[in-house]
């Protein structure tokens, strides 16, 4: 049960640094309230995930109004818990950015390092992230990412969300 306690350094009044879960003595010195959740070996990104994530990091381009789709996308990703950023096409110069990018406005896009893949399906995404070198499904732990919180203002003409591909 200590595991989770509180976790002090403090060093004594010979020099010898002491870690306890009780409070340090009042002569000591440089007393720090540390954060010692445990081992961290096993939480750490696997090689391949670290790798594929410095050579082809993952953007998605999405939209408040795209619900389904951009979901689907996200879902994706956090399923193979691939660590990605999500920019929300909310004013004038993110959809000037998704039209530099994907050569449209339709959303969600997503950005595997060099590849832009605009074919909405879970295959599409899978192929991008097989290329790019990111593990597959339960290689990494999932994740949890939700979308980004809607703008508190009216946004800019927003992008038409994008029909699934019938092939």
């Amino acid at each position: 049960m200590t595991a989770f306690a509180q976790q002090y350094r403090w060093v004594d009044e010979k020099g010898r640094v002491h870690y306890s879960d009780t409070p340090p003595p009042p002569s000591a010195k440089s007393a720090q309230k540390k954060n010692l959740r445990g081992n961290t070996v096993g939480a750490q990104e696997s090689f391949e995930l670290s790798q594929a994530m410095r050579s082809s990091p993952v953007t998605l381009y999405s939209a408040p109004e795209c619900q389904d789709l951009c979901q689907m996308a996200r879902d994706v990703l956090n399923k193979r818990g691939i660590p990605f950023s999500e920019i929300s096409v909310t004013d004038e110069a993110k959809i000037e950015q998704l039209k530099r990018v994907s050569g449209g406005m339709r959303v969600p896009v997503m950005v595997v390092g060099a590849q832009v893949e605009t074919n909405v399906s879970a295959d599409a995404y899978h192929r991008a992230l097989d290329l790019a070198g990111y593990p597959q499904a339960g290689a990494a732990p999932g994740r949890s990412q939700v979308a980004p919180p809607a703008p508190t203002q009216p946004a800019a003409e927003a992008p038409p969300q994008q029909e699934p591909s019938r092939y």
